[in-house]
């Protein structure tokens, strides 16, 4: 496949686009009538039986008592662009989040209602779903999300209902350092792929990493995109999690990516709607 060759903004060949996950309050839990407890996080161990599992439920509100303050001190010191890919009931039980990512002009994007998964979900529950998200996050930040991720699966239908409901960007994908179009759906959507390998998550993968693998993996991957970005556009995604990078133990290595970056003087560090927006002015339908 030809590359394509076109500037971001800023006149640089290289995007890098910061996600930021939050995901803790919205996740599977007896209190608000899920069948079962979420898994209990880094263990992978799920509780047998309808029980409530009050220990994992504060191992998620770590991300937003203690995680998000170091997240959000480590963005607004460097005063770089982030995208927070919230699930919307997340962000309703966290007003403080929504307060300081409405300070920063940051953007939210869809991570679904809850975090929950939909891919078991028929077309007309998917598209409530999906509606269900935009409806609370605009009333929580005050505009509707522009982009969507899923969590983990989707459905055959998924990007054209999120097409029809008039989303602008999808990020359920991996396969390309760059922005697309998807023309199979109408109206065409463009792609902003995300990626899997520079995720916080690989923390707790098995094997995982630790957060000195990370930060190295996490640099090597700028650093190579930004050598191939003299010849062709490159993107990179780096996703991260307020209960996962937030710990005192990991936090450090998000610091360090992101002074690496700074330093290097030449991504152009924005929201992936601006990403998407920016694609759709150099490669028109």
């Amino acid at each position: 496949m030809k590359h394509q060759t076109y500037l971001w903004p800023n006149g640089s060949r290289l995007a890098l686009s910061i996600v930021v996950n939050v995901e803790e309050g919205a996740e599977a839990s007896i209190a608000d009538g899920d069948p079962y407890p979420e898994p209990v996080d880094e263990l992978g161990i799920s509780p047998r039986g309808a029980i409530r599992h009050l220990a994992n439920e504060s191992n998620y509100a770590y991300g937003i008592i203690e995680g998000f303050q170091r997240v959000a001190t480590a963005l607004a010191e460097r005063d770089l662009a982030a995208t927070w890919t919230a699930a919307a009931v997340a962000l309703e039980r966290a007003p403080e989040i929504a307060t300081f990512i409405n300070g920063r002009d940051d953007e939210v994007a869809s991570h679904g209602y809850r975090w929950v998964h939909q891919f078991k979900m028929t077309e007309s529950e998917e598209r409530a779903f999906l509606r269900a998200a935009s409806d609370s996050i605009e009333q929580t930040i005050g505009t509707r999300p522009a982009g969507h991720l899923s969590r983990y699966l989707t459905t055959p239908n998924t990007r054209r209902i999120l097409a029809e409901e008039g989303f602008t960007y999808h990020m359920d994908d991996y396969s390309r350092d760059v922005p697309y179009w998807d023309k199979s759906v109408d109206p065409p959507i463009v792609v902003v792929p995300y990626a899997i390998d520079t995720n916080d998550m690989k923390m707790w993968s098995h094997p995982g990493y630790t957060p000195a693998m990370w930060l190295d993996y996490a640099i090597q991957t700028f650093d190579r995109l930004k050598a191939e970005s003299a010849a062709a556009t490159r993107m990179m995604s780096v996703g991260v999690h307020l209960r996962v990078i937030g710990r005192p133990g990991r936090i450090w290595a998000l610091e360090k990516f992101l002074d690496h970056v700074q330093q290097a003087d030449h991504a152009w560090i924005a929201h992936r709607r601006d990403i998407a927006s920016h694609f759709r002015l150099v490669d028109p339908l």
